[in-house]
């Protein structure tokens, strides 16, 4: 017999009605805890966060850090659903040792990330905030920028998004360069090479890579060396791929032209924000507050996900096995 009392803690911005209803119909006691703007559940304490997941089962959630100390505090947590894609902020290990599971949002936000990683190449490559700045004074100035027709991309990493922006890309005509560890002979249009290749031939570059410890800092100064001097750099994956104060000086110093950047290092590491407060200001650099996965549509697909996923998983069954990362139940 399924609970009525089954409590579900949302601490993400725009939980929509339809996914909430969805939990509501199967039992759940839906809570939604929208950080305050410019926050986000990332910034919640250890202590914040016990007290609003006080006797839930299952926790829709962003960024937050999800330590073995926090599961351990609470015993009645069965799910942690990410609503994206990325769960380095999750002890998984701890996860398993306590028997609980931790998904994510597998195939909800691919098309949101990739649209925004190939907008964010056309609007450093065609210098639209330069152009706006300066009709925003007066000076209607025509800035020459640069096509993305029949250039040379490289994608690094070859996840569901970097595939997303492949197939993009055809549109364009551009040669696609890929780096990753697991090439796919079937991926048609493409080039697997490696990353000193990938970053020497492209005119632009977007990171697509997961976030570990072999990949930290994966473009840093040396990477950077390799690259034109015309490149255009974007990273819509995770903070900590690139060594940002390395592309700082790079940009400062006319080693590359751009960068197109949803997430940086500070995001993770506060003494970071001079770096990043830097970035903002060079005109070369567009940029967005992670938000990459952020469309209406994108949202309501990761959050209906991840509400599928708590519901399996409440209701004793397997969420879909793309979404599951860890599961510590006996047996499984």
């Amino acid at each position: 017999m399924r609970s009525s009392t089954r409590r579900v803690l949302v601490t993400q911005r725009f939980f929509d009605d339809a996914s909430a209803s969805l939990l509501a119909r199967s039992g759940c006691e839906v809570a939604v805890c929208e950080p305050p703007p410019g926050k986000g559940d990332g910034d919640l304490d250890h202590d914040e966060l016990v007290r609003l997941l006080d006797g839930a089962s299952g926790w829709i959630v962003g960024h937050a850090r999800v330590t073995r100390a926090l599961l351990e505090a609470l015993p009645n947590l069965l799910i942690v659903s990410r609503r994206g894609v990325g769960y380095e902020r999750v002890d998984l290990e701890a996860a398993r040792d306590l028997g609980r599971v931790v998904t994510i949002a597998a195939g909800g936000n691919d098309a949101s990330v990739a649209d925004h990683a190939l907008g964010l190449m056309l609007a450093v490559a065609r210098r639209f905030r330069e152009s706006q700045a300066l009709m925003e004074t007066g000076k209607w100035s025509i800035l020459l920028g640069a096509d993305l027709y029949r250039k040379t991309v490289g994608v690094v990493g070859l996840g569901r998004i970097g595939r997303s922006l492949v197939q993009r890309l055809s549109g364009f005509e551009t040669e696609v360069l890929v780096h990753t560890p697991r090439p796919d002979p079937a991926l048609g249009g493409v080039s697997f090479v490696d990353l000193d290749d990938l970053l020497a031939r492209s005119d632009y570059v977007s990171i697509h890579a997961p976030l570990t410890p072999e990949t930290r800092f994966l473009i840093d100064a040396r990477a950077i060396e390799r690259m034109k001097p015309s490149a255009i750099l974007v990273n819509t994956a995770r903070g900590g791929l690139v060594q940002d104060a390395d592309l700082l000086a790079a940009l400062e110093s006319g080693r590359l032209a751009g960068a197109g950047l949803d997430v940086f290092v500070s995001e993770s590491d506060p003494a970071f924000l001079p770096v990043t407060k830097k970035l903002l200001a060079l005109p070369g650099v567009v940029a967005t507050p992670h938000a990459g996965a952020s469309s209406r549509e994108g949202l309501d697909r990761t959050n209906l996900i991840a509400a599928q996923s708590v519901i399996a998983v409440l209701d004793g069954g397997d969420p879909a096995p793309e979404c599951v990362v860890a599961d510590g139940r006996p047996g499984r």
